[in-house]
């Protein structure tokens, strides 16, 4: 800035006005000092200013999601983003891929780049490990998945109730034999799907079979899998709740493989690229609105607000397609 003002001919205050878009230039010398500041190939230390100007801001947030690959991550980021940019706020993203050591170092790493705030979807089964930066005021909100141990502001979607939609959905047409995959039981929001199915089979005075309720699915290649295998059961399941994208996808697979796409009923948890075109039956998460409220509480939070934490919980939307209204075969 200093050479700027030297070659601009002009004060270093005058400098730091023109960079940071204040008033009290004149046209001709914003023009003159614009010039300069090309000329000498300046760029303005945006971090350095907001550490000096707002409080020790840095205008950057960190987002830890579970892959930023997967659909619902990148919608997530997206609905982030869109919200923060009208606040010359800049994201700062990274994938824990459920893995809870992968949480915490990522986690340091972010608060050692003085980030404004975070928003986490948690990977670890606890997080009272964020106490201290918590009583420190940094604000800290969990998206998707309710904190464990600490109380902090969260945004989620209700798991149980989805499932519950789901399952419910398949025995009013007459299933019975119904699939139920989702990801390991560790997994908050999966053990909740499963708690919502349960429900469902509850409420029509039956019990989810339990050679059919299959954990720990990470990907699609082992959904495909579990799928050829549930079909080769003397008494194979009608019907398979897919309790999050990538397992609709391997559920999808496998039954195109095997030629039973019109013969099997599918529902999937969460949206997916393509899926309505496949006419896949889905609990869809309303990402964008999820997206909108994290952003909108952690600006208030690092704005200075100081009341109790609050939890938002959303509900899910049933989307019939065509998948999940595949009737049981005739006995």
């Amino acid at each position: 800035m200093r050479d700027v003002a030297a070659a601009a001919g002009v004060s270093l205050k005058t400098v730091s006005r023109v960079v940071n878009n204040e008033p009290g230039v004149t046209g001709a010398v914003r023009e003159r000092v614009q010039a300069a500041a090309e000329r000498l190939d300046y760029r303005h230390n945006l971090a350095a200013s907001n550490l000096r100007r707002s409080g020790s801001r840095t205008g950057v947030i960190g987002v830890l999601v579970q892959d930023v690959a997967n659909s619902y991550s990148a919608g997530l980021l997206r609905a982030l983003e869109d919200a923060m940019r009208v606040h010359d706020v800049m994201l700062v993203a990274g994938s824990l891929d459920e893995t809870t050591a992968r949480e915490r170092a990522m986690v340091t790493n972010l608060i050692s780049r003085r980030v404004d705030g975070l928003v986490i979807v948690p990977a670890s089964p606890r997080q009272d490990y964020l106490e201290p930066e918590i009583r420190a005021g940094l604000p800290i909100i969990f998206a998707d998945r309710a904190p464990r141990g600490i109380d902090t502001d969260s945004v989620i979607v209700d798991n149980a109730l989805g499932a519950y939609q789901a399952v419910d959905h398949l025995l009013a047409r007459g299933h019975r034999r119904i699939a139920v995959l989702t990801d390991s039981a560790s997994i908050a929001t999966a053990d909740e799907r499963v708690r919502g199915a349960r429900a469902a089979f509850a409420k029509h005075g039956l019990e989810l079979p339990g050679d059919l309720l299959v954990r720990g699915h990470a990907d699609q290649p082992g959904a495909a899998a579990t799928v050829h295998r549930l079909r080769e059961l003397p008494a194979p399941p009608t019907a398979i709740f897919a309790g999050r994208n990538a397992i609709s996808k391997g559920t999808l697979q496998a039954l195109s493989e095997r030629g039973e796409r019109e013969s099997v009923a599918v529902v999937g948890f969460d949206d997916f690229p393509m899926a309505d075109l496949l006419q896949v039956t889905v609990i869809r998460q309303d990402v964008a609105k999820l997206g909108a409220l994290v952003a909108a509480r952690l600006l208030e939070r690092i704005a200075g607000d100081t009341t109790p934490p609050i939890r938002i919980v959303l509900p899910p939307t049933l989307i019939p397609r065509g998948s999940g209204e595949i009737p049981p075969p005739a006995a």
